[in-house]
């Protein structure tokens, strides 16, 4: 039995409009508060334009990441509303590409089995593109460390020339001069070192928060995803379950799934209806196995007492022969 399209309003799989949404209000707000800072944060970058543009690079590369993650499920989601709302996708999926057969049989009502592996299949695939994300973070701070490191080098290196080249027994004025003067090169290590650790930390929270919104879109997209396919699950049993002989317990079971579902589509308790309805689903398959158990009983005794009846019949018919002649 062919599954009811889905209405436009009532699509399983939400767009990740509101994560893009997210993403680009906090970007906004790091470039405005860097307009604000802008006096401040250009001596810090010059003194040491090369490292720190290095770090501003990498940044650049890892919002493009974070924004990839989450512009790819555009495709995805597009596909799975269009199969559900009984219609012909006009491209096929990337990432949900080995779920096709299976979502292709959720609109017509069939559950295809194996379909929880290739839950977790798409979600290590999930998981697995936001590991270079990660890994982008881990350089960020990474180049701030380093910047401090080479900062802190500098300075003590040119701390102890400072120190070296001091002449003693002469004029106080002039000697505080050579100091004063000799001190401008540790001076110079030190902001090197800061500004390295100040724009490496400040890009990796960037990128954590741009990290943080990609995994939530993904998480909301495979939960939904699952959802949509475990409900198809509930509804197939339920069809199974379903003898012609009882159709009063049909409608009971097919109500309490309808409403099961509901609350799915809702996005109330989600998770907890979706436990309801693998619960649900693996009640009646137990029932539906029972009964089918009976009913082959029921058939085997009504084979065994025809072919009794047959011999019986066979035996009356020999004697009736036998007193005839």
């Amino acid at each position: 039995m062919a599954a009811r399209p889905a209405s436009p309003e009532n699509l399983p799989l939400a767009k990740p409009g509101m994560t893009l949404v997210r993403m680009l209000v906090f970007l906004a707000l790091v470039g405005f508060l860097a307009f604000v800072l802008y006096r401040q944060i250009t001596p810090a970058f010059l003194a040491n334009p090369g490292l720190n543009g290095l770090i501003l690079g990498v940044l650049l590369i890892a919002v493009l990441l974070a924004f990839g993650q989450v512009t790819r499920l555009f495709r995805e989601t597009r596909y799975v509303n269009a199969v559900a709302a009984g219609q012909a996708p006009k491209e096929k999926p990337l990432l949900l590409a080995p779920l096709v057969p299976a979502l292709e049989a959720r609109r017509e009502g069939v559950t295809l089995s194996g379909t929880r592996a290739l839950l977790d299949t798409i979600a290590a695939r999930l998981d697995e593109g936001r590991e270079i994300l990660r890994y982008v973070a881990g350089i960020l701070i990474l180049l701030g460390l380093l910047g401090t490191f080479w900062g802190l080098i500098e300075t003590l290196s040119a701390v102890g020339a400072v120190i070296g080249g001091m002449r003693g027994g002469g004029d106080a004025a002039v000697m505080f001069d050579e100091l004063k003067s000799g001190l401008a090169v540790p001076l110079s290590g030190i902001g090197l070192a800061f500004s390295a650790s100040l724009f490496g930390l400040a890009s990796s929270l960037v990128v954590g928060f741009l990290d943080l919104q990609a995994g939530q879109a993904h998480a909301r997209f495979h939960n939904e995803l699952e959802d949509w396919l475990v409900s198809g699950e509930a509804q197939a049993v339920v069809t199974a379950a379903a003898p012609a002989q009882d159709p009063a317990l049909a409608r009971e079971l097919q109500a309490a799934v309808e409403r099961l579902t509901g609350v799915v589509s809702e996005g109330a308790g989600g998770r907890a209806a979706t436990q309801a309805m693998t619960n649900l689903a693996e009640g009646i398959q137990g029932l539906v196995q029972h009964m089918r158990a009976e009913q082959q009983m029921i058939r085997d005794w009504v084979e065994a007492q025809a072919a009794r009846e047959r011999e019986l019949k066979q035996v009356l018919e020999r004697l009736a022969r036998g007193k005839a002649e």
